[in-house]
């Protein structure tokens, strides 16, 4: 018989936090994405409905904002999502699917599973970013390939490490194609928290020594999820501000960033769809 603490549970999980006890990260989830879609669907009268094979987060919504603005982006009404829209738009010959405003790591994991249960086959997320190494003047991008997992959601999909990682056969595959870009894109390690506004010197300096270039609030858990599912996911950081230490910080260029976003859209979806 296991051992029991006296609250019940078994010793060695009464001896862990809460974030680290009781995952068995390899069995199956009784709460499902698709099974939470379907009854979306019927409580809305929705017909069941793929979305794009390339779907991309917006947590700022900016992109969102301005292509809908331009009439590029149309509202997807066969979305049944009880806590986003979908937007559908086109880059090149490409429909892409659009879900803005899924901030932090728990509500961007949350709409990564129901995006891929409804179809999506490649999800990118592109978000803004805090800078803690000086890569040069902002705005610019960085494409994640490891994010510090100073965040819960994580925890929940992988056993505990330092870091998250992205596929690498997949930011191989890609990265190649953003050097191009008249937008400085680099490739390196971010800091994934929950809590922003505890974004204290201390935590700053840890992240720094341990090789994050910025600070975003969803990569680590995306990644993790990404692994554990056999999903591709690609995360980019936006770098924009400082965490706000000055006036005229947060500016994005040109469209709030929209054209310099797109390019790097084109080129990631173009990569993407030659090595698949």
């Amino acid at each position: 018989m296991t051992e029991r603490a006296s609250s019940g549970k078994p010793a060695e999980d009464a001896e862990l936090p809460p974030i680290l006890a009781a995952k068995e990260h390899a069995a199956p989830s009784v709460f499902r994405a698709a099974n939470l879609l379907r009854e979306a669907r019927r409580q809305k009268g929705l017909a069941l409905a793929r979305v794009p094979d390339i779907c991309v987060l917006d947590p700022d919504g900016d992109l969102d904002t301005e292509l809908r603005r331009s009439g590029r982006a149309q509202l997807d009404a066969s979305w049944a999502c009880y806590h986003t829209s979908l937007s559908r738009f086109r880059i090149d010959e490409e429909e892409v699917g659009l879900l803005p405003r899924a901030v932090g790591a728990s509500f961007a994991v949350l709409e990564a599973e129901q995006l891929f249960a409804a179809g999506c086959r490649l999800l990118v997320s592109i978000t803004s970013a805090g800078q803690i190494k000086d890569l040069g003047a902002t705005p610019y991008f960085i494409l994640i390939d490891r994010a510090l997992r100073d965040e819960g959601t994580s925890y929940h999909y992988l056993p505990p490490s330092t870091f998250a990682e992205a596929d690498r056969e997949l930011l191989g595959a890609v990265y190649p194609s953003l050097r191009e870009l008249p937008v400085a894109v680099h490739r390196g390690a971010s800091w994934t928290t929950d809590a922003p506004f505890r974004e204290t010197e201390r935590a700053i300096e840890n992240a720094a020594r341990q090789g994050a270039l910025a600070v975003e609030m969803e990569a680590a858990a995306l990644y993790a999820f990404a692994q554990a599912a056999k999903r591709d996911v690609l995360c980019f950081a936006h770098v924009t501000n400082q965490m706000a230490q000055t006036e005229g910080d947060f500016e994005k260029g040109e469209a709030n960033g929209t054209r310099d976003v797109l390019r790097l859209l084109a080129a990631t979806v173009r990569a993407w769809r030659e090595r698949a």
